[in-house]
């Protein structure tokens, strides 16, 4: 179970990260990417980063083009948090298929 600090901590790198994703999917004409979920190890040194992408026809492409960057996108979330958090997180980005599966679901529903 999380504890509340990590929670805060979750938070703030959600926040955090989207706004970067989202100058990050200006130089990817016809993608939003937004990130759906944070989870952060029990020491907060290492944040797993689940990501939707839209259209999913791009996801790999883009998933891609994020885990090359995550040296810089860390960078970028430590100069916007840095009066917060002494240490920045290891970033692990992960495609997050949930609505994939919410889809599934309907279609399968409807049958």
């Amino acid at each position: 179970m999380e504890q509340t600090r990590q929670q805060k901590i979750a938070r703030l790198l959600q926040k955090e990260l989207g706004d970067i994703f989202l100058l990050f999917a200006k130089s990817h004409q016809g993608t939003l990417i937004s990130v759906s979920e944070v989870r952060i190890s029990p020491d907060l040194s290492i944040a797993h980063v689940y990501i939707s992408i839209f259209p999913d026809g791009k996801a790999k492409e883009i998933l891609k083009a994020v885990e090359d960057n995550a040296k810089t996108i860390r960078f970028e979330l430590g100069n916007r948090v840095r009066h917060q958090l002494r240490i920045i997180p290891e970033l692990n980005f992960h495609h997050d298929k949930t609505l994939d599966y919410l889809e599934n679901i309907d279609n399968l529903l409807k049958k």
